[in-house]
Formats: C-alpha cells, structure tokens, sequence
C-alpha cells in the first residue's frame, strides 16, 4: 500500500486513521498483534523498531527472547472489519547481534522470501505464481471437553442433514445431505452471506478473488480461491484471508474451522496449491507436445515434488488431524503419483487448464493446519530440485495415473508409493531427506529439527489420549 514510512504517516493523518495493528506470524501459523495509536507512529519505528519477547512466539528461548519487529509498509491495509479506522501492517523479526539488527533465519516471512531468491538467482523464472484453494468449514456451534471424567465434542451446522428431523423449533427443512453441498444454491447454502462479505472485504484489502462457493461436505464446507501470487505475497493474502474468515464470520456468529477432518463421515478440508512460473514474460509450464501440455521444466518440477512427498508432509500437513482426512474415498490424495484430472493423485493437473496461460499443475495434500509461507517455500524447493536434477516423474515411477487410484487391488496398490500415514512417518521422512530444504540458507537444520519436535509432541499427546472409539471396542473385554 505504501512505498515507505512517510507515505504511511502522510495518508494516516490525511484520513482520521486512528490504531495501527502491526501482525507478525509465528512458527505454527498464527498472527500475533500489537497495535499503537496514530500519535506513536514515527519514522524512527523503521530503524528501532518495537521490541517484544520472541519466546512466547516460539521463536527462540527464554535467555535470548529480546527480538524487534519492523513493519514492512508496503503490506499495509485498512481493515474493514474494524469500528474504529484501522491499518494492518505485516512486520517482519530481526534479532540482535552486535548491537545490529538482522532479519531472524526462521522467521517464516523470511524464508519464503529465501526461498524466492532461489528461483530468481537461478535463471530459471522471474516470476512464481502460487494458487491456493481455501476449503473450510462454516458452522454454527463447537464445544469440547476433556478430562479424566468427561470427553466429548458437540459440533453443529444449520445446513447439515442431522437437523432435518428437529421438530422442538422451527424447522423449514432447508438442510443438504452428506456429501451433497458441492456448489449448492440459496436458499441451502447457507454461508453464502458470510462467504460473500469475506471476499469483498479480501478484494478491498488487496486479495483479488477468482471466485467463492459451497464445497462438498454436507454441513457447511467453503472454497475460496484467490488468484495467483508470488511465495511470499501468498503467505500474507493467506494470512489476511484466514483472519479475516475469522473475524466475519464471529461478527455473524459463526465459526470457521481450517480443521482437515471435522466430521468423520464427511469430506475433509485440504489446501491444494497450484504452481506456476514466468520468465521473460513467458509461461515456461506449457508444451503442446508434452504430457498433458506441460513443459519439461513442469514436469521436472512435479518430479521434484514427488521425489521429497513424503518430507514435505512434515511441513504441509503438521497436524495429527491432516492424517484423518488423507484417506481413500473422500477426494484427498494418499498415493504419490501424478495424473491429469485425478482426485486421486497428489498432483492433480487440471483438464481445463488448455492454453499456455493457464498451464499448471496442483499438489494436493496440504491442509489449512499448516503455516502457509512455509508449505509454499518447501513446495518451491523442491519444485527447484527437481528442474536442478532433472527429475523426470516418469522415469521415477510416478506414473502418470490417469485412473481411479481407490480402486486398485492390493497388489496393485503395493506397486505404488504412499504418503505419510502420520506424524511419526512424516517426521521420519524429514529426517533423512532434508537437503532440498537446506539449499541456500532457505530453511535451517535448527528450525526443522524444532518443527519435528512440536509436533510429535502433540502426535505423543493424542496418542496417548483415550479415544471415545476405544471405550466401544475394549471397555467390555
């Protein structure tokens, strides 16, 4: 929005803006605020900056948490959604060595800016395009309890088929049943008003959207896809659109949920992320002559990808829930492999995709538990690796499969590699293949070892949690 701190003061007094929110991510994904009045903003904040302690982010330990965060202006955007005139302004972490400043290696900011670097210092693009697509649920209730006496969850959505048979209050009947909302109209589709508040606030603070509609799942499912950006500009157009579900969606007292695997018998929630690159002003991904019009370096790319699938899981699907939704029969993929216009592989080509401009592929296992900047800049890595060493997907034994991947027989399904089954395989898989990550500073040995460790840690949690399931299998015996 602004070019540097002066233009930002400049426009902060000109329209009565009165508090300035300054947000900065942490490892797992979540923002973190600090906000100021108008009178505090001066030009000094970009060479002080605002000290804050980095351990109750999880950025470092408690005997060296002194760290500083620097706005970087050009992210700067009214919110909306705000009473009071608010800007939000993204801030990158420095640390403090040698009485100087310097950028925190594992700030996540940072290292898909690393990652970006990468590619351009490499020749092979000048310009990398990054598509999500945000699969969400919208409901109406959530509430847990655990404790040695007491486990339950009650989770609830106005839409959703169970409701069809209340009759102890008004009832229209307006419900969709299990795995039918995909696309559904008004009057079924009831977070139309929500989903349509969402993206014109997104398109006013400088997210432009492709398009919006109901998903799959039966009560309540949401996809949102914005259009395309580089790793970084991603990572915070991914930031904003979750806080901003966030905030709408309380205001209309509802809530948003990025939670893989809500409901047992309903599909889960994913973020698949399509890749493509420029350079020269031409899109490189498209060949005529090639598999499914794509390029060698595309193909290259998915080879990269497909090679390092396994690893990539620790860092794309970090929850033990991601777990729960990559299972056959629910639209996610499990086997890694390639294919055009496949479900059931973990990148997907689109068939609709015919001409040089919209020539991609997406990789289809991330979920929305994952810190965003950082699944795009592992994916780009190993998309990089993979153009580097020429990896061929074919050649590999990737396929492509260009048929139903449920449907194999056992034998068959041997034949082909799987994705992670949890955590501890996800892990295990980061552990011996990292190298790819490690490429130019990009991501660090310490962050990654770090990244394991919370989450088996949570893995080693839920593990050792009863699970309602258990008491009907094992209570009696």
């Amino acid at each position: 929005m602004f070019k540097n701190i002066e233009e930002m003061i400049t426009f902060i007094n000109n329209n009565d803006i009165e508090i300035i929110d300054f947000k900065v991510t942490d490892l797992i994904g979540v923002w973190h605020r600090l906000s100021i009045t108008k009178t505090k903003l001066k030009p000094s904040i970009m060479t002080k900056g605002i000290g804050f302690d980095g351990s109750s982010y999880g950025f470092s330990t408690i005997e060296s948490s002194d760290m500083v965060m620097i706005p970087d202006v050009t992210t700067a955007y009214i919110d909306v959604t705000k009473s009071v005139k608010t800007i939000v302004c993204i801030a990158n972490v420095f640390t403090i060595k040698n009485n100087q400043f310097v950028r925190y290696e594992d700030d996540p900011r940072y290292i898909a800016e690393k990652a970006e670097q990468v590619i351009y210092q490499s020749g092979i693009a000048d310009e990398i395009l990054i598509g999500p697509e945000f699969e969400f649920y919208v409901l109406d209730h959530i509430s847990y309890k655990l404790s040695n006496e007491h486990t339950e969850v009650r989770i609830d959505s106005g839409q959703a088929h169970w409701n069809m048979g209340k009759s102890d209050e008004k009832n229209l009947g307006l419900h969709i049943k299990s795995h039918g909302a995909y696309h559904a109209d008004s009057p079924f589709d009831t977070a139309y008003g929500l989903r349509t508040e969402v993206v014109l606030a997104a398109e006013k603070s400088g997210i432009p959207i492709k398009y919006n509609h109901a998903e799959n799942g039966g009560p309540g499912q949401c996809e949102i896809e914005v259009e395309f950006a580089s790793i970084r500009e991603m990572g915070d157009r991914s930031m904003k659109m979750k806080n901003l579900l966030n905030l709408i969606a309380e205001k209309q007292s509802k809530v948003i949920t990025f939670m893989p695997k809500p409901f047992l018998s309903e599909s889960g929630s994913g973020l698949h992320v399509h890749m493509l690159l420029k350079k020269d002003g031409k899109w490189i991904m498209y060949d005529e002559n090639g598999y499914s019009g794509l390029s060698k370096t595309a193909l290259y790319m998915i080879g990269g990808i497909l090679s390092h699938a396994r690893s990539l899981t620790a860092i794309t699907n970090p929850s033990t829930n991601s777990y729960k939704r990559l299972v056959p029969g629910f639209e996610a993929p499990v086997t890694i492999g390639y294919s055009t216009g496949n479900r059931s592989a973990v990148i997907r080509i689109p068939g609709y995709t015919l001409d040089e401009t919209e020539k991609r592929f997406e990789y289809r296992s991330p979920d929305g538990t994952c810190n965003p900047y950082l699944t795009y800049a592992a994916l780009m890595m190993a998309a990089y690796d993979g153009i580097k060493n020429k990896i061929d997907p074919h050649e590999y034994g990737f396929g492509p499969y260009d048929f139903n991947l449920y449907t194999l027989n056992e034998t068959e399904k041997h034949k082909i590699k799987a994705l992670p089954r949890d955590l501890v395989e996800a892990t295990d898989a980061l552990k011996d293949d990292r190298e790819y990550l490690l490429e130019n500073g990009v991501f660090s040995d310490q962050f990654l070892d770090n990244h394991s460790k919370r989450i088996l840690k949570e893995h080693d949690k839920v593990l050792q949690t009863p699970h309602p399931l258990e008491y009907e299998y094992y209570f009696h015996r």
